[in-house]
């Protein structure tokens, strides 16, 4: 009996726990049915808005004004999700014009590609971000979501762009490189409120306008002879500073993919080669200081240098011409080898070379740019007894472009050697001066007689029986060498019969330069490739330009003078607090400090100064607040 009732009442308990659990299936699934009916229903949300977060960005490199030539800045990329795909075709019309791209491109990315998760374009800039979010919440462009990423833009595309660099996976180039732990977030700067250490600020000793003027005037002497490559240096022989350094070809650092290594390539840092006769004004510099040539020592040109060695064989020289007597003037004037060659024969193979070096030849110059250089310059235990005299003349030497503009310093600046530098200073992000990178020291390697000598001399180059006539200006006195150097083919080991580098160095104004300018063209191609043909005339162009640029007092370009210091006020920024303030007629160059902080949200577009913002002026600042302002 109790086995009995015992079955009862199991079977009972099981029938109860059967209920409770089908009761439980149906009210879920009727929660299931409600909730899709309910999102059926009801509209549709827009995505969530793309919003660029505030991060410690990498820092900006800017030139010596101020302009921007590298910049962190706030990108997206647009992301297609395929579980939220309606329909291929139609978003690829959509999508198309935004992307300024054709339907088609698009849908074949769509169809290509099993993955839920597709990157439809990566990188695409804060413009057409907001585009995008504005059809998405209009109801277009199903599936589409942008994701925000932090890029690196250079505003003045390939201008300076061996100079400034890159960063890449494996390496990089330029300043980007070379300073990359400065400009990086989180190394320097003074953390607290709108600054979670973002990257310091490189300021270069570039001028951009100057850059612009020297790399349109590469520009065109590369095509008018064909040439190989082109280097145009700029600098301010008083400082060391380097003013404008063109070197071509280029490349644009905002599309990458599409250099090369030689289109990368800081030439006149990295690559060194035989100068030719504008050497002269160095070897000739360094045998009047060491006392064994004068102003009235004379030499014999009779076409060619010739002199019998101690084991009897013969070298000979030639040279451009049959020169007659010359002394130091002549030999500078009208570029005679023969002369320069009798001239080193008058001085010791070792105190040549002394001399030589201390022009900083066979050394780096330390100005600041990675992969630097130190030529090639031998001691003279391994020179043959036709070296000295070859080496005089700028050959069995190699340089870098450089290494010429330092050697170039102590005869503009009376004997007085500056090395030259492409870094200003390093500033933090909230304005303080963290480093001014220390010189190497300037250093006294001629007497001032000896350099005023030479610039002399130079400024009979530009005179109507000088090699660079081409190269004179009016009312302006230029101290001028031209030079054309042989270059070594290295299928053979001997020198080219076909391939020259073509050359011009000016200091101006001759009498006190504030200016150098040297411009080297590498195997042109075209009718002629003699330095005073041309490279001389670009010379003479830079130098009508840059001379109403930088002021430098000219017949026509009287200067006033005055005490000497002027007060200029530190620029201000407009306070960011609790409204949003007038922003109109701010300068981009003020809104830096504010682009650095986290606590605001702040879209910028274009350049020079504000002419429209949204919100407007006294608007109340929240948290989720996106300031925009246009320039113009």
């Amino acid at each position: 009996m109790n086995t009995v009732q015992n079955d009862e009442s199991g079977q009972i308990a099981g029938k109860k726990r059967f209920m409770i659990f089908a009761a439980c299936f149906i009210l879920a699934g009727l929660a299931v049915l409600i909730r899709y009916g309910y999102l059926m229903l009801i509209p549709q949300q827009p995505a969530r808005p793309f919003r660029m977060e505030r991060v410690a960005g990498r820092g900006p490199i800017l030139d010596r004004n101020g302009r921007l030539l590298a910049l962190e800045t706030r990108m997206g990329d647009v992301v297609l999700r395929r579980a939220e795909l309606e329909d291929a075709e139609t978003l690829s019309r959509e999508l198309a014009p935004l992307l300024d791209q054709s339907p088609e491109e698009i849908l074949n990315r769509i169809n290509n590609s099993q993955a839920n998760f597709i990157y439809i374009r990566r990188r695409v800039n804060e413009s057409i971000v907001r585009h995008i979010e504005a059809a998405i919440s209009e109801g277009y462009l199903r599936g589409i979501s942008v994701e925000p990423v932090v890029g690196r833009i250079y505003p003045e595309r390939d201008l300076a762009s061996q100079i400034v660099g890159f960063v890449g996976e494996g390496g990089g180039g330029g300043i980007e490189y070379a300073l990359n732990d400065e400009l990086s977030p989180g190394q320097t700067g003074r953390p607290g409120p709108g600054n979670r250490q973002a990257g310091s600020q490189v300021f270069l000793t570039l001028d951009v306008n100057i850059q612009y003027i020297l790399e349109s005037i590469a520009r065109q002497v590369m095509r008018e002879n064909n040439a190989e490559a082109v280097m145009f240096m700029a600098m301010d022989p008083r400082t060391g500073d380097i003013l404008g350094s063109a070197s071509l070809p280029g490349f644009d650092p905002n599309n990458l993919a599409d250099s090369n290594e030689n289109s990368r390539m800081d030439r006149p840092a990295i690559w060194s080669y035989e100068p030719g006769s504008v050497f002269k004004i160095f070897s000739l510099s360094a045998l009047m200081e060491a006392g064994v040539v004068m102003e009235d020592t004379v030499f014999t040109c009779n076409g060619h240098y010739e002199r019998f060695t101690a084991s009897g064989r013969r070298e000979v020289i030639n040279c451009l011409g049959s020169h007659g007597r010359v002394d130091a003037r002549d030999i500078i004037m009208f570029s005679c080898n023969a002369g320069a060659a009798y001239a080193s024969d008058r001085l010791g193979a070792h105190q040549f070379h002394l001399h030589l070096r201390d022009f900083g030849f066979g050394v780096r110059t330390g100005a600041g740019v990675p992969g630097e250089t130190a030529g090639f310059f031998r001691p003279p235990e391994r020179w043959s007894e036709r070296s000295k005299p070859t080496i005089s003349m700028g050959q069995e030497v190699a340089v870098s472009a450089l290494q010429m503009l330092q050697a170039a310093t102590a005869v503009a600046n009376d004997g007085v050697l500056v090395p030259p530098k492409i870094i200003s200073r390093i500033v933090s992000a909230d304005g303080r001066t963290i480093r001014t990178p220390e010189p190497v020291p300037a250093r006294r390697i001629l007497s001032a007689e000896t350099a005023r000598a030479m610039r002399r001399y130079m400024e009979d180059v530009t005179s109507v029986s000088g090699t660079g006539w081409r190269a004179f200006v009016g009312d302006l006195s230029l101290a001028v060498k031209t030079g054309t150097s042989q270059i070594i083919d290295p299928r053979t080991g001997a020198y080219s019969a076909t391939d020259f580098i073509a050359s011009t160095i000016a200091l101006l104004p001759a009498d006190s330069p504030s200016l150098v300018l040297y411009l080297v063209i590498v195997k042109p191609q075209g009718s002629s490739f003699l330095g005073g043909r041309i490279a001389a005339p670009p010379i003479q162009e830079a130098a009508e330009a840059l001379i109403n640029y930088l002021g430098i007092p000219r017949g026509r370009n009287p200067q006033l003078w005055h005490p000497g210091t002027i007060s200029i006020p530190a620029i201000p920024y407009p306070a960011v607090e609790e409204t949003v303030p007038n922003f109109s007629g701010v300068a981009k160059r003020q809104l830096m400090p504010l682009l650095l902080r986290d606590d605001l949200n702040l879209q910028v577009f274009g350049d020079g100064w504000v002419v429209r913002q949204s919100p407007p002026p006294g608007t109340p600042l929240a948290r989720d607040t996106v300031i925009i302002l246009e320039l113009e």
